[in-house]
Order: C-alpha cells, then sequence, then structure tokens
C-alpha cells in the first residue's frame, strides 16, 4: 500500500464514488437499503474530510502559500458537506427530503473531487516532494483509526464548527 497523500485521498474518492453510484443505482429500491448506503457515505466523507482538515490542508498551507485560495475553497467545500452529512446524519429515507438532500450531496463532492483530482493535486504533487507527500500520507494512515466515523461525534462537530471560524 502507497503511502503517497495524494494516492491515499484518490483511493478515498474511488470509494465515494463507488458508494454514490450505489445510492444512485438504489433510487427505487427498499429504503432501508438507502438508509445503509447513506450510512457508509456519511462515514467515508467524515473520516477522509477529518484528515483532509487535520492534515493535508494545513501542511500543504504552510509549505505551499500560493494555494493559499484553493485551500481556503476547499475548507469551505468540506464546510458545506459536514452540514449536508450533519442533516442527513438526523434523518430518514421517509424524510421528503432525504433523496434531494442526498443528491446535493453528492454533487458537491464530485464537484470538489474533481476539482482536487485534475487542479489541485498536480500542484501540490508539482510544489512538494515525494518523501513530503510520503510523510504526510503516512501521517494520514496514523490519524485514520482515530478519525471521527459520524458527523455527530465531537472531533467531527469541532471541525464543522472550526471551519466557520477559520
Amino acid at each position: 500500500m502507497s503511502t503517497d497523500a495524494i494516492v491515499l485521498l484518490r483511493e478515498d474518492h474511488k470509494n465515494m464514488r463507488r458508494l454514490f453510484k450505489e445510492f444512485q443505482a438504489a433510487q427505487a429500491g427498499p429504503k432501508a437499503k438507502k438508509s445503509t448506503i447513506v450510512g457508509q457515505i456519511l462515514e467515508a466523507l467524515t473520516v477522509h474530510t477529518y484528515l483532509e482538515n487535520e492534515v493535508m490542508y494545513p501542511e500543504v498551507r504552510r509549505l505551499l502559500p500560493a494555494l493559499e485560495e484553493d485551500i481556503l475553497e476547499s475548507y469551505e467545500e468540506h464546510h458545506v458537506a459536514d452540514l449536508l452529512c450533519l442533516e442527513l446524519s438526523t434523518m430518514s429515507p421517509d424524510d421528503e427530503h432525504f433523496d434531494a438532500k442526498v443528491t446535493v450531496l453528492i454533487e458537491n463532492v464530485l464537484h470538489h473531487v474533481e476539482d482536487e483530482e485534475h487542479e489541485w493535486f498536480p500542484k501540490v504533487r508539482e510544489g512538494l516532494g515525494r518523501n513530503q507527500l510520503q510523510q504526510l500520507g503516512q501521517r494520514m494512515i496514523d490519524l485514520r483509526p482515530k478519525a471521527p466515523t459520524k458527523p455527530m461525534e465531537p472531533k467531527a462537530l469541532k471541525k464543522a464548527l472550526d471551519a466557520i471560524n477559520a
């Protein structure tokens, strides 16, 4: 397994795209299945945004100040995703807005992922050496078991509040 931070984040993105497709395929199916898939989406996003906000973004911001605006935009995109995840964590598939809210979450996350993969990651890879990316990746690997898995966990809530005050 690679410890390159960008490789690790791309793997998370790949997993999220798979979960999004599963949700879209389950639209007409049983509500319990949709609820299970959304639970998996919320967990994947909560862990992923936590790792980026705690490790990747602060370090890239420190090491590559020219990417400041990109990072600030990413923090805001995470904040929107965090709010949608919080709301979805309190809803059931019976709620009138459930499917629409999941769809908006998916659209926002896919936009963010595309920006990262096609614009931000190439700049980061060019600006940081292989060793720095591996060190960042190892820090994310080490932090992953301690990352919140539910939007309502204190660490996840703190991350969402910190984004408001950033």
